[in-house]
């Protein structure tokens, strides 16, 4: 009897040590870092059991969304919705925190000139070229990955380049340019005027491309938190989908040689929409949506943005074709582009050469 007392007790004791291990293992998996959690979950082992591998019915029942893995963001179907229907929709939480220091340390450099950029591809967007730096609002900086090409190919551009395809799945895209814009802190007149970026930008007439093709995803990363105090980006909802270009103006002077922001007023009853985001989240607008923001209130946050747009590579092709590459130092620009637009200062007035076939474009 007391030798089976013995047997009984040494069960028990085993049994409790396998429930308190198993306890203690499934605690420590569960509170491993989010670095940690991402690797076990990006490095699936095809050696584990069909018990625990999901099928792939289960797969499509179930799809991820959000920062997948190291170097992929998917899209939710409302997200692309709201893109399309809207012009423009807000993505949270695309860079990690670490991710975003990375790319702030060199965001500084531009910001504190110790990376040279040339001319006006260094400027205030919402003041003349010749307004002292001491007095700009808006410190923009054009083309960084030009001027710092060891900014290439950054976390950012990898992840917007799959989401880019996500929203335009039928189109060959590629990045066209990139942007680095700052606004001051209290300056209240760190307004981007209202417009659509397509004014900027030659039509496909002016490209001559046979098909208006121009379709555009237009990324702005929040370095900073971005607010309705700070000057977040805002936007008409739906302004895009005529696909119409309106009227705009110079917003200083006549022509891009005094400054090179445009502008144009809203019609009457259209609805204004804010689109706020955190620090390492995201904007995404496409070509006709009217935006802009207002100035930045707050007497102790700047507003840094990182920006990156995505256009058809025949579009990218054609831009350069004509020496269009979005820089200010362009001898082509929005006042030269010959597409018919309203505030192209020089359009329908080139001479065509003699003997050449007008063919339509």
């Amino acid at each position: 009897m007391r030798t089976f007392q013995v047997v009984v007790i040494q069960l028990l004791l085993a049994l409790v040590t396998f429930q308190c291990t198993t306890t203690m293992t499934y605690t420590a998996a569960s509170s491993a870092s989010p670095s940690q959690s991402c690797q076990i979950s990006y490095n699936h082992s095809s050696n584990q059991s069909n018990k625990s591998s999901p099928s792939s019915s289960q797969l499509k029942k179930k799809k991820p969304y959000g920062r997948i893995s190291n170097n992929e963001y998917i899209l939710t179907p409302q997200q692309i919705k709201d893109f399309h229907t809207n012009g423009c929709c807000t993505i949270p939480n695309v860079l990690t925190e670490a991710e975003v220091c990375v790319i702030e340390q060199t965001f500084d450099l531009f910001l504190n000139r110790q990376i040279h950029v040339p001319d006006k591809d260094f400027c205030d967007m919402s003041k003349p070229f010749d307004t002292p730096f001491e007095q700009w609002s808006i410190i923009n900086c054009m083309l960084p990955t030009k001027y710092h090409p060891k900014l290439q190919n950054n976390i950012y551009e990898v992840l917007t380049k799959s989401i880019a395809q996500q929203l335009h799945p039928s189109i060959k895209m590629t990045k066209d340019y990139d942007q680095f814009l700052t606004k001051r802190c209290n300056k209240q007149d760190a307004i981007f005027s209202w417009h659509q970026d397509m004014a900027y930008w030659p039509g496909s007439k002016a490209l001559s491309l046979e098909k208006d093709v121009t379709s555009t995803c237009t990324f702005s990363l929040a370095i900073d938190d971005s607010t309705e105090e700070n000057g977040c980006l805002r936007y008409v909802p739906e302004s895009h989908l005529q696909r119409t270009l309106r009227p705009h103006v110079p917003l200083h002077g006549d022509s891009r040689d005094d400054g090179h922001a445009l502008t144009i007023n809203l019609l009457p009853n259209e609805i204004v929409k804010l689109a706020p985001v955190s620090r390492g989240s995201l904007t995404i607008h496409n070509e006709y949506v009217v935006h802009g923001s207002s100035g930045n209130t707050s007497r102790t946050k700047q507003r840094r943005t990182y920006v990156i747009a995505y256009r058809p590579k025949v579009v990218v092709e054609a831009e350069r074709t004509i020496g269009f590459t979005h820089s200010h130092n362009d001898d082509v620009n929005w006042d030269s582009f010959d597409d018919g637009e309203d505030h192209r200062m020089n359009s329908g007035l080139q001479t065509k050469v003699e003997g050449e076939v007008d063919n339509g474009t």
